[in-house]
């Protein structure tokens, strides 16, 4: 099993032993799950247009929770950050936990953060969603933007596949494919997957290996923008 985070990491860390690109063969995507940018009700702006005039207007006095540096929930606020050109401060946390926690207390006023975590928090008005980071609208919150509607080229998810050792055989890697695939094709999986705020993403490994390549190339971007380097 596989996530974006080895796309991070590519760039993150200087000296890996491995090139994820290079030694796993990709088999399937699984699963595509939006990030929300999510403020803390009192905050002044109410949508994306307004939260990047008042970054721009108070510079440095935004802080970013994320759930630790390197986070997709980090670098999504970096990407977003480098496209608009504002100055937020981050604030890592040791997982998705000990953020939300601050950001319902009002310790940090922004995050993006994992859907399933915050829709219940948004649905009760404890927080105040903004937009998706997908390209995409996402089915369980229909109404809310993407992100991609005001920062055009804006996109960010974190998603779930699968891998296989570099020299596994073709014929393996295609079987495997449209088995999952057709088990993705399930009503009832498809209905379960969005329970746990995902939605399905079934392609060709040639696909899926784009996907991989083209994160990699984007967050070396992001990463060397940002500075950030690993705990």
């Amino acid at each position: 099993m596989v996530d974006a985070s080895p796309a991070i990491n590519a760039s993150l860390y200087d000296k890996l032993n491995f090139s994820f690109i290079r030694d796993i063969a990709p088999v399937a995507s699984l699963v595509n799950t939006p990030l929300v940018m999510t403020v803390t009700p009192s905050f002044p702006a109410k949508t994306v247009p307004e939260f990047i005039a008042y970054a721009k207007a108070n510079p440095g006095k935004i802080n970013m929770a994320s759930a630790g540096n390197g986070n997709p929930t980090h670098v999504s606020g970096e990407l977003f950050k480098m496209m608009t050109g504002i100055d937020m401060v981050h604030v890592p946390y040791r997982g998705t936990g000990p953020a939300l926690t601050d950001l319902l207390g009002g310790q940090v006023q922004v995050m993006f953060g994992g859907i399933l975590g915050l829709i219940e928090h948004i649905r009760a008005g404890r927080l105040r969603a903004l937009a998706v980071t997908t390209a995409s609208r996402f089915e369980a919150l229909p109404d809310l933007p993407t992100l991609c509607d005001f920062v055009p080229g804006y996109e960010a998810s974190a998603w779930y596949g699968v891998g296989a050792p570099r020299n596994t055989p073709a014929a393996i890697v295609d079987k495997l494919n449209n088995k999952i695939n057709a088990a993705l094709a399930d009503p009832k999986i498809k209905a379960r997957i969005a329970d746990l705020g995902g939605t399905v993403l079934a392609v060709t490994p040639l696909a899926f290996g784009k996907l991989i390549a083209d994160d990699t190339e984007k967050w070396a971007k992001v990463v060397k923008f940002a500075g950030v380097r690993a705990d």
